[in-house]
């Protein structure tokens, strides 16, 4: 039986040889064999014997029997057809055995090939980030020692996790040899080995092609379907971990690389002049941008030069982004109120320590000390309300920052203030609009990156700025969206899907150049960039979002945001610079011709120097008054001070003295009067006279040296000043009290010593009189009108009242020359004869009307006779000296006009030297003040300093400076590349 078995197997091996070699036969897919050639396997893996039945019903169909029937062989034959089988055999396991081997190894070479590009692929590509790493970092090997970065890279086993695990590859060969060489062939032994199935299949052996029923069929393709997702999933989460891994290793090297950068930078070695110009280069580009930004808000110049505009809704995460590329807590922060009140720009370069400071500041704020930290937010938040005027909520006005630090990207960003959709309490009524116009103005630069950044966390419909964004950039050719907080919108989401769809840019209208999402924190203000950095890593490399390939590892955290962002800022200011600065070019031409043609003879000043120019004129004018003689100061404050005082000396004290009938009550009137009068307003009439003078005297020599060549476009400047400063000026009070005590014993003296102070005396009450006469005869003329001789030669003629004031005049004239001792006041019954009179007449006239006539018919009537008198005491100061002794005349009225003429003198001198020994000089010092003030106010400047001329000598000054500072910044670029 044993022979006849083996007889047949001899007989079925022959024709498989002979149809392997003859026939060509179709590759079918194997399925679990329930029979076999040879043996037989079950699940069990045990050895059974075939059933005691026809040997060819178990051949499968890849082996069918042969043509014809063999013939029986006998005895020796027999033996040397075993014999023959046994070559056969071996020749035939030999060469199974040498194309399985071969087909192996091309396939796991082909496998390890595509898997290894597959991960190559999944790396950044760092041939892009060539140009903007300094060329020092190429020359580290001169100035470090690199066996320390070598110690820092993974050893052999580390890198060995990486590859695949090829020890499992050979022990799965080795196993199918095994079974080879024992004739086991079995493909549900290798569980979830689909590639090697496929390879055995692609071999093209009969002998692996097995028939079976419908159910292994089924049970197969099911066990291979999960096999293989079972395969999936871990090829992810090996993929994933080994993204992490890599990532943690690029980290640890970055870290390395900014320590040894900032010890190289530090050094002061032979290659620090070229690292200056590469470490200043982004600072050179952001004082043209300073200068711009002043430029434009002035004169309204179109600015095309790239920088990154931070754009996204209010709490969204702008700020926190820009912390995050900062590397630094910088910026003052709130929950869900605004805090970005006025744009920021920022200016990020690489240095040896981590410091920032304003462009109008000298202070350096350590970013690694949390004091420093505070204080700068601090600072921010001071500025920012500093800039937003009264009865507003934000301000256009830029506040510029640098920020220097080991390993940050060089760039210029700006911060804007948050878009919002409703009008708050508290908010002006256009802030809404006010941040839109903001928003544009900086977005509408062809050659803006703009960095929308969008809340992960909130639904994408109640986004504003994606619509915004889109009408600026509608191609998305300058835009790179950013998600944040996705860690809040992984666990919020019903549909993890949709963030997908949101880094895809499937799910808004608005186009763009790049998506990132990111996590910025968990949302606490005391967290710091480090902690943040940790959890945002950790975040992703747990998040399923990764793992099922939803997010690209160059999508995430913050670091290739950053790296991102300023390729693409440094790309864009390549193409973009040499443009702006031919067009400045073009724009300094036009503007020196039109110089040439409008002012060819006069000198090229901005408003700064014109101030300056100014401001010594005006120095020159207030030094002047110093030079002024005492003579004349004198002079004029006497002359001033009389005509302020003259009608009350003559109104309320010579008249009322002079009514009475002997000069013993003269003398005592004029004696009580003086006094009050010095009590009260005398000091007081001084020094304003005194602050007059000083006033008209300042003026009359800024008038005088105006004449002088003097441009007249000072004039506003220099009235501003002078009305400024004499409205600081304050009076000495103390002089006030001397000055009383001056006057009152210069009036007190009645002694005359002299001739000539008598007749000084003399001359100076008959000016006085004869100009008051003047003042009173033009009264009278204006109260009654025209004589006959005026209206006949002039054609005038008198108004009804002037007729009645006439008729009034000679009724009075009539009255005083009846009575020429005539008080000064008219009685009642005197009032109603007169008015009787010129009723008789005709005349209506009120009693008000009779008295104030009167008092300038008799103020003129007394002024006739003062003159009188004094001309009869020309002679009288030998009378005097006998106190008018044995004589009817009697002078008291020209001792009172002495004593005020002697008050007028004193005074006058006291006031001088107070003018000139502290009033000129504290004048001069509010003059200085002034002008420092309106030095450091530069709207004070444009106010007082303006016109076509101005405006084009600043323009052409901001234009060349623009243009020199492009051309140097540029040449630097060159150098670079």
């Amino acid at each position: 039986m044993l022979r006849a078995a083996n007889s047949v197997a001899c007989v079925a091996c022959r024709k498989l040889v002979s149809s392997r070699m003859r026939v060509r036969v179709s590759l079918q897919k194997p399925v679990p064999m329930s029979c076999a050639p040879h043996y037989l396997f079950s699940w069990t893996g045990r050895m059974q014997h075939p059933p005691h039945c026809p040997a060819v019903r178990h051949f499968t169909n890849l082996s069918r029997p042969p043509l014809r029937s063999s013939r029986p062989r006998h005895g020796g034959h027999c033996f040397q057809q075993y014999r023959s089988f046994w070559v056969t055999r071996l020749v035939t396991r030999f060469f199974k055995l040498r194309y399985i081997l071969l087909g192996s190894a091309v396939g796991g070479g082909y496998t390890a090939k595509k898997t290894y590009d597959e991960w190559k692929d999944l790396l950044p590509d760092f041939s892009e980030y060539t140009s903007i790493v300094p060329d020092f970092f190429w020359e580290l090997g001169e100035h470090i020692d690199l066996e320390k970065i070598v110690s820092a890279l993974p050893d052999a086993e580390e890198l060995a996790k990486l590859l695949p695990d090829l020890e499992k590859i050979s022990e799965n060969f080795t196993f199918l040899r095994t079974l080879i060489s024992n004739g086991v062939i079995v493909s549900n032994e290798v569980k979830g080995a689909s590639g090697l199935r496929l390879l055995l299949e692609s071999a093209g052996d009969p002998a692996f092609k097995a028939t079976g029923g419908q159910s292994a069929d089924s049970s197969d393709r099911h066990f291979k379907k999960v096999s293989d997702k079972e395969k999936i999933d871990q090829l992810q989460e090996e993929l994933v971990r080994t993204q992490m891994k890599y990532q943690r290793m690029l980290e640890h090297l970055e870290k390395e690389n900014k320590e040894l950068r900032k010890v190289v930078l530090q050094k002061d070695d032979k290659g620090i002049h070229q690292r200056k110009v590469k470490k200043s280069l982004i600072d050179m580009y952001s004082e043209v941008l300073d200068i711009l930004s002043d430029y434009d808000s002035n004169y309204n110049t179109q600015d095309h030069l790239p920088r990154v505009v931070v754009v996204g809704d209010q709490s969204a995460g702008k700020t926190s982004v820009l912390e995050m590329i900062a590397q630094a807590r910088i910026f003052p922060r709130g929950s869900g109120e605004m805090m970005t009140r006025s744009p920021v720009k920022v200016t990020l370069s690489e240095g040896p320590h981590h410091v920032a400071m304003f462009k109008d500041s000298s202070r350096e704020f350590d970013l690694s000390k949390e004091q420093d930290l505070a204080a700068l937010r601090h600072e921010i938040e001071l500025r920012m309300k500093k800039s937003v005027r009264e009865g507003q909520t934000v301000s256009p006005e830029t506040i510029s920052l640098s920020v220097k630090g080991p390993g940050i990207q060089r760039m210029v960003l700006v911060d804007l203030p948050g878009v919002i959709s409703t009008v708050t309490a508290g908010m002006a009524a256009d802030t809404k609009e006010t941040i839109f116009s903001i928003s544009k103005a900086y977005m509408q630069n062809p050659n803006a990156i703009i960095l929308c950044i969008q809340d992960g966390s909130v639904d994408a419909e109640r986004s504003i700025v994606t619509d915004l964004v889109s009408q600026m950039d509608p191609q998305g050719k300058r835009t790179i969206f950013v998600l944040t907080k996705v860690d809040l919108a992984e666990k919020n989401l019903a549909s993890p899907s949709r963030i997908q769809q949101i880094v895809e840019g499937k799910l808004f209208p608005m186009k763009a150049l790049g998506y990132f999402a990111v996590v910025t924190g968990k949302g606490s203000t005391n967290e710091n960039i480090d902690a943040i950095k940790d959890y945002e890593e950790e975040f992703f490399q747990k998040s399923s979002l990764l793992k099922k390939g939803m997010l690209k590892a160059h999508q995430v955290t913050t670091k290739n945001l950053s790296l991102a962002v300023s390729d693409c800022f440094w790309k864009m200011v390549r193409e973009s610079v040499e443009q702006q600065a031919d067009s400045f070019k073009a724009s300094r031409f036009n503007l020196e011709t039109e110089w040439k043609n409008n002012y060819p003879r006069l000198r090229e000043l901005d408003r700064n120097e014109l101030f300056e120019k100014a401001k010594n004129e005006i120095l020159d004018e207030v030094i002047s008054l110093s030079q002024v003689t005492p003579k004349h100061w004198e002079s004029i404050l006497q002359k001033k001070l009389w005509e302020r005082v003259s009608t009350h000396v003559i109104e309320n004290i010579y008249l009322p003295a002079a009514q009475t009938m002997n000069s013993g009550t003269f003398n005592t009137t004029v004696d009580i009067k003086l006094k009050q009068w010095t009590d009260k307003q005398l000091p007081h009439k001084a020094l304003e006279v005194a602050w007059e003078t000083l006033q008209e005297e300042f003026a009359r020599f800024m008038a005088e040296y105006k004449g002088k060549d003097q441009d007249d476009i000072f004039d506003k400047l220099k009235e501003a000043v002078k009305d400024e400063s004499i409205k600081r000026h304050k009076w000495n009070e103390r002089a006030m009290d001397s000055l009383r005590v001056i006057q009152h014993n210069a009036l007190e003296d009645r002694s005359i010593t002299d001739k000539p102070q008598w007749d000084s005396a003399i001359q100076f009450m008959e000016e006085t009189l004869q100009s008051r006469l003047r003042d009173t005869d033009s009264i009278i003329s204006d109260m009654v009108g025209p004589d006959w001789k005026e209206r006949w030669l002039n054609w005038t003629s008198r108004t009804p009242e002037q007729h009645i004031r006439n008729a009034t005049r000679g009724e009075l004239e009539r009255l005083l020359r009846v009575n020429e001792e005539h008080a000064a006041y008219l009685a009642n019954d005197e009032v109603t004869t007169v008015r009787k009179n010129l009723e008789a007449n005709g005349v209506d006239v009120d009693p008000v009307l009779i008295k104030d006539t009167w008092h300038q018919l008799y103020r003129r009537h007394f002024l006739h006779k003062a003159l009188l008198h004094c001309t009869l005491c020309r002679r009288g100061f030998h009378y005097y000296q006998r106190h008018f002794d044995d004589s009817e005349l009697e002078c008291n009225d020209v001792v009172l006009f002495w004593r005020i003429q002697r008050m007028l003198i004193i005074t006058a001198n006291t006031l001088r030297q107070q003018l000139t020994n502290t009033e000129v000089r504290r004048l001069e010092k509010n003059v200085k003040e002034v002008l420092e003030d309106f030095a450091e106010d530069n709207g004070k400047k444009v106010q007082l300093i303006t016109g076509r001329r101005v405006q084009l000598a600043e323009d052409l000054k901001k234009v060349r400076e623009i243009q020199e500072k492009l051309e140097a910044f540029i040449e630097a670029l060159h150098k670079e590349k």
